[in-house]
């Protein structure tokens, strides 16, 4: 129950907006118009949340730089941003809300279950949603046409993640664990699907819950195993970071595998010194690779204090094509814009943006880092464009 407070200061807020919106278009002209964008904003994920806000944010005040007219009006952007805390409840009630505001699209969801818990609610709405951080195939799969994903997504992240431990890192013994929820589970199931296509099975499969930080029974269980040279955990950064430790205290001396979720400072500041020789897959090039890259760093650090996040570029882009939509539709209307996105080809910060008939990027990039020092380091880039 406690989710529903929040509901009437949102609509407070959302009312006087409203007032402000009409006020400006009358005077000058010139239309408001409100992109969503929903994400952990509290919370362990709330510097990753933070930063696609603001990288939102960067992108909406660069399109009203350049003066973007529909209909002979000029179009205003205004961000809605909203802390969805990464959970799925908290995620439908900000759909809900975000449709009833009159949002022409959203960026979100950051996690795979609350973009899935969402997405039936801007499905039925007809409301673009582009995910810049769903990595989790659940999301598209549902086959909502206005559902759309800025990054890869796991089925084919999890190909080039067994290769990496196979062939690079030479993994023979191969134990893996998930977190129990859509994308962990599924990351994990991929994983070991690609695995087995090229001959080579797991010898331990453990589960534990999203919420635990008791990974002893599974840990004791791989370590009856014998020799498991690496450990794959389909769960996101914090749960990570008490893995790590985990393998540390107990002296297990295989490497950790992970998929998206982990890179970034959230697992680097919990982990410590326990972290070197984690690997992690993450999705889109290495930033330095991206083009425009200095540019954007330049641009974000003089609007903003703070790290750029991970995420950060795929939200700037998200909000980027959704922008370059509107203009490529030339109407507000929900359906014209799901449409263009459908036929779009954007030069992105992070690729070239264009997406399947399911919503998915076309041609996505995956970059496998490496924990050294309290930083993530690249050490191979997948994918071509």
């Amino acid at each position: 129950m406690r989710y529903f407070a929040i509901v009437p200061k949102i609509w407070c807020g959302i009312a006087a907006m409203v007032f402000a919106v009409q006020a400006v278009a009358a005077d000058d002209n010139s239309q408001t118009v409100l992109i969503g964008f929903a994400a952990p904003l509290s919370g362990n994920y709330a510097p990753a949340g933070k930063g696609m806000e603001n990288a939102a944010q960067l992108a909406i005040d660069e399109a009203n730089a350049r003066r973007l007219k529909i209909n002979n009006k000029t179009i205003v952007f205004k961000l809605l941003p909203q802390d969805d805390r990464g959970d799925p409840r908290t995620a439908a009630l900000i759909a809900d809300y975000l449709v009833k505001s009159g949002v022409v699209g959203v960026i979100g969801h950051w996690n795979t279950s609350a973009s899935i818990a969402a997405s039936s609610l801007y499905h039925a709405a007809g409301i673009p949603q582009i995910a810049p951080g769903s990595t989790g195939h659940a999301y598209t799969q549902a086959g909502y046409i206005n559902s759309f994903r800025i990054i890869g997504h796991d089925d084919e992240g999890s190909i080039h993640a067994a290769s990496y431990a196979m062939q690079t890192l030479g993994a023979k013994r191969i134990a893996v664990i998930d977190d129990d929820t859509v994308f962990g589970r599924d990351l994990a199931n991929q994983f070991v699907k690609a695995l087995q296509k090229n001959g080579r099975d797991i010898v331990a499969r453990e589960v534990v819950s999203s919420k635990t930080s008791d990974f002893n029974a599974a840990l004791n269980n791989i370590k009856n195993q014998q020799n498991v040279d690496l450990i794959f955990f389909g769960g996101l950064g914090a749960q990570t970071a008490v893995l790590a430790r985990s393998m540390k205290r107990q002296g297990i001396a295989a490497k950790l595998l992970t998929g998206g979720g982990t890179v970034g400072p959230v697992f680097l500041q919990l982990v410590g010194d326990d972290g070197d020789n984690t690997f992690g897959l993450s999705p889109g090039k290495d930033t330095e690779k991206m083009r425009g890259w200095k540019s954007f760093e330049k641009n974000y650090k003089a609007r903003f204090q703070g790290e750029i996040g991970f995420s950060a570029p795929f939200a700037y882009d998200a909000t980027g094509v959704l922008i370059a939509a509107i203009k490529q539709a030339n109407s507000l209307e929900p359906a014209k814009i799901v449409a263009a996105l459908h036929t779009i080809k954007y030069p992105g910060l992070s690729t070239t943006i264009s997406f399947d008939a399911l919503g998915n990027l076309i041609n996505p990039f995956y970059t496998m880092y490496r924990a050294e020092q309290k930083k993530w380091v690249p050490v191979q880039t997948f994918g071509k464009e």
